[in-house]
């Protein structure tokens, strides 16, 4: 087995189509990503895994343009979208479901999904939500339940498919299994294998790291805003320093 690789990031296995170089960003005067590069491959599963505080939402928020690199670009499709707005990045295909789902309590499943489609047509959206329902059947059944009474799996699949009604290529998840029991958790994990293999291409956080691992291509380790340790999904899941920090063995 290839040993993970400590110099720079892995090759994709696929055309990039998302790519970060020498990325820093910060919040304020705290320096939060330190160069951070980052490849994820068409078609590719790829995981960020790390401690609390490492740097994996700010990795997240810096390619959908809720913060923007001080210095380094993102490449989107081989297009600079360092500067780009948010709802930009939304149309030009990247789509992302925020740590803590973040979905509208107050309104319906039905409009939740409407909302993540905010960038396509009526009838686009009336053709992409019997899709989501094929993924998360639970959706259909509670259609017209407000989001904020539904269960936390629930909520989790709601906010998952509310990103896909946008149709995008790129996929964003941020700590999809938190705080889900342990049943939800495989459940969540076996749709996004399917996501995948419907042709969009996934970047993922987790602390759950074995779990990440198992689904993933390839993984980038992230400790204190750097990208420690990468290579493929294989090969980190047999690393002792993964094992031993992330997977929970000695």
């Amino acid at each position: 087995m290839t040993a993970p690789s400590t110099a720079g990031a892995p090759a994709a296995t696929g055309a990039p189509v998302l790519k970060l170089t020498g990325v820093n960003t910060f919040y304020g005067a705290i320096h939060a990503l330190r160069g951070i590069d980052l490849e994820v491959g068409l078609g590719e599963i790829v995981t960020l895994i790390g401690a609390n505080g490492a740097g994996k939402t700010t990795t997240l928020k810096t390619i959908s343009g809720l913060l923007h690199p001080r210095s380094g670009t993102v490449e989107f499709e081989g297009a600079d979208v360092s500067h780009v707005a948010p709802h930009d990045l939304v149309r030009r295909g990247i789509g992302q479901s925020p740590e803590g789902r973040r979905i509208f309590s107050r309104l319906t499943v039905r409009e939740n999904l409407l909302m993540g489609g905010f960038t396509r047509s009526k009838a686009e959206n009336e053709e992409q939500m019997p899709h989501v329902f094929e993924l998360f059947p639970r959706l259909k059944e509670r259609i017209d339940q407000k989001g904020g009474t539904l269960s936390g799996g629930e909520q989790q699949m709601l906010a998952m498919g509310r990103a896909l009604m946008a149709r995008p290529r790129v996929l964003l998840l941020d700590e999809p299994s938190l705080g889900l029991a342990p049943i939800l958790v495989q459940q969540i994990f076996a749709i996004i294998r399917e996501i995948n293999a419907a042709g969009t291409t996934i970047l993922v956080v987790e602390q759950n790291a074995l779990q990440a691992l198992n689904i993933a291509n390839r993984g980038y380790v992230l400790q204190t805003g750097e990208v420690v340790l990468s290579g493929p999904a294989a090969a980190l899941r047999e690393d002792p320093t993964v094992r031993k920090a992330y997977l929970g063995e000695n």
